[in-house]
């Protein structure tokens, strides 16, 4: 999946697949995550977020399935 960087202190890239409704999310200390089942309009807001971290905490983190990528 294509992720696009973004500036954040603990973000740094952002991927969706809207046909498989995944959220792709590399964070700063490498590790790669995906999240299932997540809404288009969500995947956007992030992605348009003032704070992108912070929306993640507010509005994705706990709330969706989990996947820890190799």
């Amino acid at each position: 999946m294509n992720r696009q960087s973004v500036t954040s202190t603990s973000i740094a890239s952002i991927g969706y697949d809207p046909q498989k409704r995944t959220l792709e999310m590399e964070f700063r200390n490498g590790m790669v995550y995906q999240y299932s089942d997540v809404p288009e309009a969500t995947a956007t807001a992030l992605l348009n977020a003032a704070s992108h971290g912070q929306y993640f905490n507010l509005y994705v983190k706990d709330r969706y399935a989990t996947r820890r990528m190799a």
